[in-house]
């Protein structure tokens, strides 16, 4: 090997210690990435640069823009809202309903925005038609999947288009996606029907997120709230909750204080502790004892306060993916300073936190039990950065007004992308700019919805692959494949291809893995002669076969909890789904594509 081929191994392994063995963000590991390869001569200044202008970060931007704008004008909700009305009924109506839906409005928006907004409306829907919710997340998940690779606007879909164009060949489209993508969602469908739904578990949610009975029997509420009276003694008297370091040095939860016949419900850190005072605190029995011996005596004669007596209307939020909350603790958060919404539980992997809980750092997918007055849940309720599953605060829509022209604009946007009338990039830029024109989006609203980590982590990673093109790497692996497989046929190579981008995406993600094995998937159909750009269709396809882990796509992980599933729950139902898509992906490049033979 070459010293620029070994150069740029010795790279990719660092990526890979970088992003399992340290705590560093993908995006950041991105940008050190361009850094290494421009300081180090392996592309120029201006190629180490080229992705922020890159035809992909306009296509993104503009699809985030637009997608929030569907949102924000209620048009998704509109959607959820008539699945509530029509979905009621059997098992195989809800699968089929929820994993079409979601393959369909994938095909629009980013495929966790879609999984997010639809999330609300399986859950309220498998109550009312009393079928476990469980059966109904997972084919919403993967619907999502499939759908996005029915589009052009999936990232991965349109990183391999950007290869392809860096190549000197002809870019991929809208019409380049959709005839093989919807043969692979109509397989999906009738899998996961006919098998995939005998092999989902039957479990109830972790999630109930519907009524407060629920909430509390969930989080068992009634075994962790307590109602102590402060001495006249107590060293905490007199003091703020802060300067009281009830919380900092026992984990525990002041939720409300009883003071001269009247309630303080979520009190401020500010707020001073006066003798007397009555307290409703959440947190284990042991802390509960410790806190006993600060001056504090326990009121309630069966030691726990009765459901029926909490002055409380908890709601649950969700952590969403790529939220700005990932990694914080709820004390950074300031959730009761910033939204006056108090924190008493915390929701993960099975198991609920009553203790420490301002002190975890949140993950993907943790439900967070808070108490708050309505206006300020319903504010919540449009922050991107958290999900409600709730129905009655989930449907909010901040300009139901300018439904119509998002509707319009939206439409206007594919149809020019989809004739190839004008580029899409400058086609969704366009629309996004449309959206705040017309009042659809404020400049405000425009800049939160651009998910600045998506786009820093492309255009960091996209220099990489081109040093894997430029230092002679693609060629060199693609020739390994050309040698083991092209004896075979052209369809054999490229299903290995996609098997190989399969197992890859399950560990690192669509993104990253369209970015490291585009270039060799292009180079090993240029040697096979052949068509580069239906080897980049599948390659691209394939970084949505995210169906084995949880982990594989973020979408995976937000039905996680609110599905009550286990790890291996993906893994038992998306074997299957990798054999359907891949047949369903060869039949139609075998149909759709003259020149590949088997």
């Amino acid at each position: 090997m070459t010293p620029p081929e070994l150069f740029v191994i010795a790279l990719i392994g660092v990526l890979f210690v970088l992003i399992f063995a340290t705590r560093l963000k993908i995006e950041l590991i991105a940008l050190i990435m361009l850094l290494v390869l421009a300081i180090s001569g392996m592309v120029t200044p201006e190629e180490a640069l080229s992705g922020f202008s890159s035809s992909v970060v306009i296509t993104l931007l503009g699809l985030f823009v637009i997608t929030r704008a569907l949102e924000v004008t209620g048009v998704i909700q509109w959607v959820a809202n008539r699945l509530n009305e029509v979905g009621q009924g059997s098992e195989v109506k809800l699968i089929i309903l929820f994993m079409a839906t979601g393959a369909g409005l994938s095909l629009i928006m980013n495929n966790v925005a879609a999984g997010a907004v639809l999330l609300p409306a399986a859950i309220k829907v498998a109550r009312i038609s009393n079928v476990s919710v469980s059966k109904l997340l997972i084919p919403m998940s993967f619907g999502t999947l499939v759908g996005g690779m029915a589009t052009y606007l999936t990232t991965a879909n349109i990183l391999m288009s950007e290869l392809l164009i860096a190549q000197d060949f002809e870019g991929l489209g809208m019409l380049d996606f959709i005839p093989i993508g919807t043969v692979i969602v109509l397989f999906s469908l009738i899998y996961m029907v006919l098998i995939g739904r005998h092999l989902l578990p039957q479990r109830e949610s972790n999630s109930h997120a519907a009524t407060q009975l629920d909430l509390n029997e969930t989080y068992h509420l009634a075994d962790r709230m307590w109602q102590v009276r402060i001495n006249a003694d107590a060293p905490i008297a007199n003091k703020t909750i802060l300067q009281s370091a009830i919380n900092r040095e026992l984990g525990l939860t002041v939720a409300a204080i009883w003071r001269n016949n009247e309630i303080i419900m979520i009190p401020k850190s500010n707020q001073v502790l006066l003798p007397d005072d009555e307290l409703l605190i959440v947190g284990r029995d042991e802390r509960i004892q410790e806190f006993l011996t600060w001056g504090t005596t326990l009121l309630s004669d069966d030691v726990r306060v009765h459901q029926h007596d909490l002055p409380l209307e908890p709601i649950e939020i969700m952590i969403a993916p790529r939220s700005e909350a990932i990694g914080k603790t709820l004390s950074e958060l300031q959730l009761n300073k910033k939204a006056g919404l108090l924190s008493i539980a915390l929701w993960r992997d099975g198991e609920s936190y009553h203790t420490d809980v301002r002190k975890i750092p949140l993950q993907v997918g943790d439900a967070v039990l808070v108490v708050g007055q309505t206006r300020n849940i319903e504010e919540i309720a449009t922050n991107p950065n958290y999900i409600l599953p709730s129905g009655a605060y989930s449907s909010l829509a901040l300009r139901p007004d300018r439904t119509r022209v998002a509707i319009a604009i939206t439409a206007t946007v594919l149809t020019l992308g989809i004739l190839n009338i004008i580029s899409l990039p400058i086609a969704m830029l366009a629309g996004a700019v449309a959206m705040v024109i017309t009042g659809c989006l404020s400049m405000e609203q425009f800049y939160q919805a651009i998910s600045w980590r998506v786009i820093f982590l492309v255009a960091g990673m996209l220099p990489l692959s081109l040093a894997i093109t430029q230092s002679g790497l693609a060629d060199r692996i693609g020739n390994l494949f050309v040698q083991g497989l092209a004896g075979y046929g052209a369809l054999t190579l490229i299903a290995g291809m996609i098997l190989l981008t399969m197992f890859v995406v399950q560990i690192i993600g669509g993104q990253v893995t369209a970015l490291l094995i585009g270039p060799i998937a292009i180079n090993a159909a240029l040697q096979t002669g052949i068509d580069p750009r239906a080897m980049s269709v599948a390659v691209a396809m394939a970084c949505s076969m995210a169906f084995l882990t949880p982990i594989a796509h973020p979408v995976n992980i937000l039905m996680m909890s609110p599905g009550g599933y286990k790890f291996s729950d993906f893994a038992r139902v998306g074997i299957g789904m990798v054999f359907v898509t891949l047949f369903a992906m060869l039949l139609g490049l075998r149909l759709l594509w003259g020149g590949l033979v088997l």
